[in-house]
């Protein structure tokens, strides 16, 4: 059994949303002036440039170099860079004191990847320690609907 100096406790608040919809409608609630937000699995920056004027700053990354490039050509006031979202250690790299975090992975959809999907949101929460992780999957928010915190003692 674990005691209480072992369990990790994440300060980070996961907001799961489905769909481009429900995540972009998160911008204006969960983003602020002072923020410095990462988002991982850009794409061509659309979401990115819906951030921006919300926030100090925001980086948009993508695994895929030519989804980088046209980000930049369509949008090339904002900062974009190459990043595979599994390599938190390149995250860190950028310097920022990121705050927020925005995540969509679309390509883990399924079931099978909602453990990868964890791992993730676990890995940023534990090293950048976000305020927020804000995240696209279908299958996290699925899962999530259908877990219920036991609390001993509750009657």
């Amino acid at each position: 059994m674990a005691s209480k100096n072992q369990l990790f406790e994440a300060k980070t608040e996961f907001i799961g949303t489905r769909g481009v919809r429900e995540y972009r409608e998160t911008i204006p609630v969960w983003v602020n002036a002072g923020d410095v937000v990462l988002e991982i699995g850009c794409e061509w920056g659309t979401t990115t440039a819906l951030i921006a004027p919300h926030c100090k700053k925001v980086i948009g990354t993508d695994i895929s170099p030519k989804c980088i490039e046209r980000a930049r050509e369509m949008h090339p006031d904002l900062h974009f860079e190459v990043l595979d979202g599994f390599d938190v250690k390149a995250a860190l790299d950028f310097g920022e004191p990121f705050n927020k975090i925005y995540i969509d992975i679309s390509g883990l959809s399924g079931y099978r990847s909602l453990l990868d999907t964890i791992s993730l949101l676990m890995m940023y929460a534990t090293v950048l320690q976000p305020e927020a992780i804000i995240v696209k999957s279908g299958a996290l928010k699925r899962f999530a609907a259908h877990c219920t915190p036991w609390r001993s003692g509750a009657s």
